[in-house]
């Protein structure tokens, strides 16, 4: 299926189960004001697909294609861990297929409308109707994001 430029979605990738990703993790704080005192010493070790991944049978990623989402710390290119398991509910950030395009957005739902909603202001809300081919695949739990 082609992906349009402002489809948001660039590639779909699929989990592979068989490789945990344990790394030492330091339990002190990392201070983000004025630096403090190292331990030297590793507390415990981190599994990153422990930490990341609940369900590892409904979960999937996808890289991120434009700018849309940005307010909500989303760029281009980042990596977003999607669980498809997760009710959409409203204010959740989810991955959709509107009128055969992908696409992420916060969703809004109220008793009255359904829209999903970029975090730029560039974007304009996208209104969910009867007429609308929409399908949720899943909501975001993490992104991955790279300096």
């Amino acid at each position: 299926m082609p992906l349009s430029a402002d489809s948001s979605i660039a590639g779909i990738y699929g989990l592979n189960q068989n490789a945990p990703v344990i790394q030492p993790f330091y339990s002190c704080g990392v201070s983000a004001g004025f630096p403090s005192p190292a331990e030297d010493y590793i507390e415990q070790l981190l599994d990153l697909n422990e930490l990341l991944i609940k369900k590892p049978a409904a979960t999937f990623f996808v890289r991120v294609n434009g700018e849309s989402m940005t307010g909500a710390g989303i760029n281009h290119n980042d990596i977003l861990i999607v669980d498809r398991s997760l009710e959409p509910v409203s204010g959740k950030i989810v991955i959709a297929i509107i009128d055969g395009e992908f696409t992420v957005k916060r969703m809004l739902r109220d008793d009255y409308s359904c829209r999903l909603v970029a975090e730029n202001p560039d974007y304009p809300p996208i209104e969910i109707t009867e007429e609308s081919s929409c399908e949720v695949w899943g909501v975001v739990t993490s992104s991955i994001h790279q300096f």
